[in-house]
């Protein structure tokens, strides 16, 4: 399950052209993309809930790292880490003790970490639909919704709702995969501009000491 949850923010997907379908949808998608594309690092601490077809619930936290000039991303959570330099990848699997290291990627044209807050643009099509009322610690904020269902049928994927606030943030974002599972992403926390550690996105070997590497580039 964790590494699916995983899987659903870094593994590429090949993208196809937009098909943009509902204007007010591509005007709001634009404005976020417009907002994210202004930022060279992006701290992000967030949620991740997955509901199985039972109904039943996992929740998972994490923080992500991006410094996009450099095309560098670290992705970690309680069992798992994702680590790029620009070069190098490092998938850190802490439950069984494994790394698996490959290349990095740059397509720009795939989903990927690089592109996790506008992974929109390309391969969907996408409708508006009526805000959301979201009351949290007394205070209500509205969100605006819009739906987008990717332009390839092949994917595991049928329908992902994102839903945007008044700052032009994403706030969430929620994957119905075609077994009936909800993945819910939450940013709770954004930084902006910050500057990271080279550190932060290279694997120190010397702290994994008993984990098994496997090199697949």
């Amino acid at each position: 399950m964790k590494k699916h949850i995983l899987t659903l923010i870094c593994t590429a997907i090949a993208a196809l052209s937009i098909a943009q379908t509902d204007p007010a949808a591509t005007k709001m998608l634009n404005e976020v993309s417009k907002k994210y594309d202004a930022y060279k690092t992006i701290r992000s601490e967030f949620d991740l809930t997955v509901q199985d077809a039972n109904k039943t619930a996992y929740s998972n936290t994490g923080i992500m790292y991006f410094n996009k000039p450099k095309k560098q991303y670290a992705i970690k959570m309680e069992d798992q880490e994702i680590l790029s330099n620009g070069k190098t990848v490092w998938n850190i699997s802490h439950d069984i003790k494994e790394v698996q290291i490959t290349d990095a990627e740059h397509d720009d044209s795939t989903i990927g970490p690089n592109n996790l807050f506008s992974f929109y643009k390309k391969g969907y099509k996408y409708v508006s639909m009526p805000e959301e009322k979201l009351t949290k610690n007394g205070k209500t904020e509205s969100l605006r919704v819009v739906e987008l269902s990717p332009l390839d049928t092949k994917t595991n994927y049928f329908k992902i709702k994102l839903r945007i606030n008044q700052n032009n943030h994403i706030h969430d974002v929620t994957i119905f995969d075609k077994s009936s599972n909800r993945f819910t992403y939450t940013i709770k926390s954004l930084y902006l501009g910050q500057k990271f550690d080279e550190s932060t996105f290279t694997f120190a070997k010397d702290k994994f000491k008993n984990y098994e590497i496997i090199d697949l580039r």
